[in-house]
């Protein structure tokens, strides 16, 4: 099967990511930020010790605060939300239409469309969007794409290992991106290829790699995650129906009211048969197509380990004791590979389900299974459109922030900033009280120490910030925070937690707010800091990765002219 050969006219399937990315993201585009759960977005972030990975918690947001810190300086972050969003879409979309193998005609057509659709319009999306997982599904669009970059460079095409690098850079941007991203080059790229390919991944990856090695927990997580984060069933049809779908996130709140359809298994079970039509022919399963499906079998089977006693028993063992294994706990996350041969194992189905009808019962009969096999998508997650049925609305941030933020900037004095109600997550009236992480760590100038434990079901989930722990302890006692290094204190006003201690409320006000209050703490000392060989080193990784980006861009853009003169002279020419 010709999965690289260029489509004749890649028009229709543009069109159709813009379109399926404007009726997922269209209320996303107005005025604001939209702030649910995970997905906080600041106007401005800045460069500091957390966002390199040296703060107290692991770096599972490295380097990607970094980026932001980099982008926000010259792009306001509502729009750097709203061009991530909606580029997401369309880049997911438009990759799993590309990805398809080119039919007899070398067009991709109907299977392209029904690609496009099965991953860019699926629970997958839909779920990480509503839990504000942005980074995993830049991955998540990403992967396509990373997959077409691999076989070209299986093909030995001069200019792919470059352009692959270039895709690869998206899902790099956080651990779990990385990791999906290195499955698919590892099954797709060959062994003749693998160790450059790998090789660039690794350096696109080591600001998390070194960070985590660096950081105190060396790496170890709470494996009380691994139950609190284990996929759940959606519908009757049980927790294996529901990853088959894309679907099972750990977080009920985070679901589409569609996903309680009593249809559901069924129709998954429809989009499952489309799939294993399309792999059912011989072309289709031999060669890429088969390394595929084996790298989406494996997803389905990390992402069903938390779920399965005796399995659980062990990937416990191994987030408490394996430095990284914590990346294992959200399984759902892992269905990302299955989501792959899943899309394109539907469009091939539909091609020739569509190939039998016409042969069979002429142009009429083909038009109605493409119409089936388009809508089954649609009619499965009905309410993915308009930002999942209405729930992703951008709100303003209150003047206070700015207010807060501008007060700390024009304050040198020492200490870093313990942000009350201790918790890590907020629900504020401005908001319309949705879940969300709090935003002071990324907009504050100055580093924040907040909650990082989870209570997930009723079930605490113990987090890596030792300091944290111990700064939230003496909360009610200031000399004790002047001696920790809490140089500030901020109260958030109109979201529940724990009582603010009157000790607190007694220190000197700087800002006070209709929303935030911010007190300073006489004779703070300066706060604790990263060795200078430990800043080094994470700098360094940082260039490196960024480096390798650069070179990428640098290779990309100038391969394809030689190439180009080569084909040009009567005594050589380079294959395609």
């Amino acid at each position: 099967m010709e999965w690289t050969r260029p489509e004749p006219s890649p028009w229709p399937a543009r069109a159709t990511a813009l379109v399926v990315a404007l009726l997922v993201t269209a209320p996303v585009l107005a005025p604001g930020f939209v702030l649910l759960r995970d997905m906080v977005f600041v106007p401005r972030q800045d460069l500091d010790l957390d966002a390199l990975g040296l703060g107290g918690t692991l770096p599972r947001a490295v380097p990607v605060d970094s980026v932001m810190a980099l982008v926000t300086t010259v792009v306001p972050g509502d729009l750097v939300q709203k061009a991530v969003l909606f580029g997401t879409v369309l880049a997911a979309v438009l990759g799993a239409a590309r990805l398809v193998p080119a039919g007899p005609d070398g067009r991709r057509g109907l299977a392209g469309a029904v690609a496009g659709l099965v991953y860019g319009w699926s629970p997958y999306l839909a779920e990480r969007l509503l839990i504000g997982h942005w980074t995993l599904l830049l991955a998540y669009a990403a992967l396509p794409w990373i997959a077409r970059s691999a076989l070209h460079v299986r093909e030995g095409r001069p200019d792919a290992l470059a352009r692959l690098i270039l895709v690869c850079a998206p899902a790099a941007l956080t651990p779990t991106g990385s990791l999906l991203a290195v499955g698919v080059v590892v099954v797709l790229v060959g062994r003749p290829r693998l160790l450059a390919a790998g090789g660039a991944v690794l350096a696109l990856s080591l600001p998390w790699i070194v960070g985590g090695f660096l950081h105190p927990s060396g790496g170890a997580s709470d494996p009380a995650g691994v139950a609190a984060f284990a996929a759940r069933a959606e519908g009757w049809g049980g927790t294996l129906v529901s990853l088959l779908g894309t679907g099972g996130i750990w977080n009920g709140g985070a679901v589409p009211a569609s996903r309680d359809n009593v249809l559901l298994p069924v129709l998954t079970l429809l989009l499952l048969a489309l799939a294993v039509t399309g792999w059912a022919g011989r072309a289709a399963r031999t060669g890429p197509g088969g390394r595929l499906v084996l790298l989406g079998l494996a997803g389905l089977v990390l992402a069903l380990a938390g779920s399965l006693p005796g399995v659980r028993d062990v990937l416990e063992f191994a987030v408490e004791e394996v430095p990284g294994a914590g990346l294992l706990r959200d399984g759902q996350k892992w269905v990302a590979w299955w989501a792959l041969p899943l899309a394109v194992g539907a469009g091939l189905g539909a091609r020739r389900l569509a190939g039998a009808a016409r042969s069979r019962n002429g142009e009429t009969a083909a038009g109605l299974v493409a119409a089936a096999a388009v809508v089954l998508p649609i009619v499965a997650l009905p309410d993915l459109v308009w930002g999942v049925g209405g729930r992703l609305e951008p709100v303003a941030y209150p003047a206070d922030w700015q207010r807060v933020r501008d007060a700390l900037a024009a304050d040198d004095g020492p200490g870093d900033l313990l942000v009350l109600p201790f918790g890590a997550y907020r629900a504020f009236g401005w908001n319309a009280d949705r879940p969300q992480l709090d935003p002071a760590p990324r907009w504050l100038p100055r580093p924040a120490v907040v909650d990082d434990e989870l209570v997930v079901g009723g079930r605490p989930v113990r987090g890596e910030d030792a300091r944290a722990r111990t700064v939230a302890a003496a909360a009610g006692d200031v000399d004790e925070l002047a001696d920790l290094g809490i140089g500030f204190v901020l109260v958030e006003r109109g979201t529940p937690g724990r009582p603010v201690p009157a000790a607190v409320t007694g220190l000197p006000l700087v800002v006070d707010g209709a929303d935030l209050d911010l007190y300073r703490v006489p004779g703070a000392r300066p706060a604790p800091s990263p060795s200078p060989g430990r800043v080094t080193v994470v700098v360094l990784v940082h260039a490196c990765a960024l480096g390798t980006i650069v070179g990428a861009v640098l290779s990309a853009t100038t391969l394809p002219s030689t190439v180009t003169l080569r084909r040009r002279s009567p005594r050589k020419r380079v294959p395609e």
